[in-house]
């Protein structure tokens, strides 16, 4: 099972410091989600980030700067997915390009083989969004026959419900409010994580 870690949406701080302090602590993949953020203000962000950890991180917006620092990961959000060229989306992985996107209905997976990956959630009810609440049944198991894009769980991830997400059939698990609710924890919070259930 893989874990990915996401971005807390607003900036804290230090933030670059934490981000290469869990690159260093064994964080395999990081998605840089700032929706509110500028591009320069992304910029300075990756700035700080240690130019090695580059190629582990996605970005989910002004994918226009993915060359400049040498990220070939890119995150579609379901609109921009929507709104989005399926050649562009392919002329991307010619360049050997990773793609994610996130859903919130597992019946379209099948039209998303140009894909890597997906988030689907929420899983369990959120952590970083109050009211986000979980729709999926308490015996769920994801039905992933003869389809392309692993499928990571997304939402409401802690460590109490974090083995119910391999029985649940997931490829893995994506963090997001377990870490960036206490930023100051997130190392601690992120070691512990890996002590306990550790991921590939």
């Amino acid at each position: 099972m893989e874990l990915i870690i996401i971005s807390s949406p607003t900036a804290i701080m230090d933030e670059s410091i934490l981000i290469n302090n869990l690159f260093m602590a064994g964080m395999k993949y990081f998605h840089l989600r700032k929706p509110e953020s500028d591009v320069q203000s992304v910029k300075d962000l990756l700035n700080g980030i240690r130019p090695r950890f580059y190629e582990r991180i996605a970005l989910h917006q002004f994918h226009e700067i993915a060359p400049d620092y040498g990220i070939n990961r890119l995150h579609y959000t379901g609109k921009a997915r929507e709104a989005s060229i399926l050649k562009q989306l392919q002329a991307r992985l010619a360049k050997e390009m990773i793609l994610s996107t996130s859903i919130h209905d597992l019946s379209i997976l099948p039209d998303l083989a140009h894909f890597d990956y997906v988030f689907y959630g929420p899983v369990f009810d959120s952590i970083s969004k109050p009211g986000y609440q979980s729709r999926l049944a308490v015996d769920f198991k994801l039905d992933k026959v003869n389809v392309k894009p692993q499928v990571i769980a997304l939402g409401g991830l802690k460590l109490s419900n974090l083995p119910q997400i391999k029985q649940m059939g997931f490829d893995g698990a994506a963090m997001l409010g377990m870490l960036w609710n206490e930023p100051n924890k997130a190392v601690e919070s992120f070691n512990q994580l890996q002590k306990i259930y550790p991921f590939n």
